[in-house]
């Protein structure tokens, strides 16, 4: 056991270099480990497993759980600034690290509104914003009065936790209400009922600020969801109303400074078919919907996130292109013969100006394992060739039948 004498959450060389402690040892804390090296800096990950993505590659990794406040203590010593690579820190612990001194960001009374849906639906609708019509559920009755009042199906979801499609379920009758909801409140779940939306397409408005209140949003994006997650992202979202995409990054701006959030927030938003905007989820950290921006923008996510935590001015985030694609790799229902060297070999030699990010994760069903990013100036174009690489590096299967070995 390492035990550390005379030292205090906030010691450390004041002329070196800035430590960053993230919570968190998945592919968005390796993601911005790269952001770190380029400047200069030290990224130090709590993770739960020495072959977590990032604890792969940081120098600097103390090993346990984001649970643990011992172990988040142990991690912040020495650091200028702890972040988060997941919202799942619970608060209490968080307030602890706050009071003995360690410049946690986003702060606890920021992060809540991405930890609990409920907490960030209640506050949204007090300052005004447009959201869905929501109720909490504590009781069976409660969602089925919800049902009958707003239509079914609805959405009914886990107020903390649920990502990716899991702690989401949409009952389509009384009784499946009934039964979800009594299953869940028996495990311990908090839930939440929401109408669920005619809409057009999901969008996200990613926006960063910084403790000095400075401020930078990235184009809109559109974001495509299946099975519950995202699988392409497409920057800027195509055929946006300029009006919208205004409201939409001035909703992000507004919203990341009424919340106090410092580093880079994703407003994950519902396009609804009358075009209008509504407030989905919140995400106080480096997001999926922000990955073409390491390639696609001046200044990526991690970049930003990284330069907004330690209060440095934040950075250009203008496009390179007029179409950037992304394009997630999903693993396979069954991991191909082929290896990951030699399907990225074949990409390569087929799409020399595709940008693949591998995590150094295991291949299994859906897990997100990789994305790829391609500049462009045609959407179509862009996206078929992104979403081609992807499921290349996936399934080892080009999905025009181009067959290398021809």
């Amino acid at each position: 056991m390492t035990i550390l004498v005379n030292v205090t959450p906030r010691s450390f060389e004041a002329s070196a270099m800035p430590t960053v402690t993230m919570v968190g040892g998945g592919q968005l804390a390796r993601m911005t480990h790269q952001a770190a090296i380029a400047l200069g800096q030290r990224l130090r990950v709590l993770a739960e497993n020495p072959d977590d993505p990032a604890a792969q590659v940081s120098p600097e990794v103390v090993l346990g759980s984001h649970t643990d406040l011992t172990a988040l203590r142990k991690a912040a010593v020495g650091s200028h600034a702890l972040t988060f690579d997941h919202e799942h820190v619970p608060t209490e612990h968080l307030e602890a690290l706050v009071a003995e001194g360690v410049n946690v960001q986003p702060p606890p009374g920021a992060l809540v509104y991405a930890q609990d849906k409920l907490a960030m639906r209640t506050k949204l609708s007090a300052l005004g914003l447009p959201v869905p019509a929501f109720t909490p559920v504590r009781e069976p009755a409660a969602a089925v009065r919800f049902g009958d009042d707003h239509g079914w199906p609805f959405v009914l979801k886990a107020v903390r936790g649920g990502y990716d499609g899991r702690g989401v379920w949409m009952p389509e009758s009384a009784a499946e209400a009934e039964t979800l909801v009594a299953e869940q409140l028996t495990r311990g779940a908090e839930l939440l009922a929401e109408a669920k939306v005619d809409l057009r397409r999901e969008l996200s408005a990613m926006v960063a600020r910084s403790p000095y209140g400075q401020a930078a949003t990235w184009p809109v994006v559109e974001t495509v969801q299946r099975n519950g997650q995202c699988a392409v992202v497409i920057a800027p979202a195509p055929d946006l109303a300029e009006e919208l995409a205004a409201e939409a990054e001035t909703l992000a701006l507004n919203l990341a400074r009424e919340l106090g959030v410092v580093g880079v927030m994703a407003v994950e938003l519902f396009e609804t078919r009358d075009g209008k905007l509504l407030v989905n989820e919140l995400a106080m950290r480096p997001h999926n919907s922000g990955h073409w921006g390491m390639d696609g923008a001046r200044t990526g996510q991690f970049e930003q996130h990284l330069r907004a935590v330690l209060d440095y001015p934040l950075g250009d985030t203008e496009p390179l292109a007029p179409v950037t694609v992304m394009a997630n790799i999903l693993g396979a229902a069954q991991a191909p013969a082929m290896s990951m060297d030699e399907r990225l070999h074949h990409l390569f030699a087929r799409l020399p100006r595709a940008k693949v990010h591998l995590y150094g994760k295991g291949e299994r069903p859906d897990r997100k394992i990789g994305h790829v990013n391609i500049l462009g100036d045609d959407v179509a174009e862009v996206r078929e060739q992104a979403e081609r690489a992807a499921y290349w590096m996936s399934h080892a299967v080009w999905t025009d039948g181009w067959d290398p070995h021809e």
